[in-house]
């Protein structure tokens, strides 16, 4: 069966943007290392499906750049279709949880959760997520979009590894 494999980074306080979806915290050119992706290229290697709510998907394209997952199947959650089809994606509306439930049985690689938040806790609380990297970022945002939203259940994962690099981050993989 295939893993989902939560890969994100958070604030010291746990969030994935600011209130208002804005992650241009996570790129403080302090923050660079230069050659190191923190495991970014490793990823994508093992990946051959991408999952992400609306709005991930909506600030994904956004940004200055072409869409940057077009070797993979990205399906994009949603409530409301779009009119036109959209180069390189699948909105999805039905249930993320039976819909990725089955998308594990399918065969194929790894499949990466981008997030946001929503999806994050529907998955995690369905006990979807078979393992998450989760890089620290030495910034506080004392509010945002956290990175599970909701109370939820409780899930127990063991911590499989743990990096710290020189410019302050820490990275950390657990496994379900």
């Amino acid at each position: 069966m295939r893993q989902i494999i939560l890969y994100i980074a958070t604030s010291t306080d746990g969030f994935i943007a600011t209130e208002q979806g804005d992650t241009s915290w996570l790129h403080d050119p302090s923050f660079e290392l230069p050659g190191e992706d923190f495991g970014y290229n490793d990823l994508l290697a093992t990946c051959d499906t991408t999952l992400m709510g609306n709005s991930t998907y909506k600030a994904v394209s956004s940004f200055d750049m072409p869409f940057p997952y077009p070797n993979h199947k990205n399906y994009i959650f949603t409530q409301n279709l779009p009119k036109e089809s959209v180069e390189f994606v699948e909105f999805v509306i039905e249930s993320p949880v039976a819909f990725v439930a089955n998308l594990k049985k399918v065969e194929g690689k790894s499949i990466w959760l981008i997030g946001g938040s929503q999806i994050n806790q529907l998955l995690f609380e369905a006990d979807l997520i078979d393992k998450i990297v989760l890089t620290k970022v030495p910034k506080t945002l004392k509010n945002g979009i956290p990175l599970f939203s909701g109370n939820g259940t409780h899930s127990a994962y063991k911590k499989q590894e743990e990096v710290n690099f020189s410019n302050g981050f820490s990275q950390t993989t657990y496994l379900r």
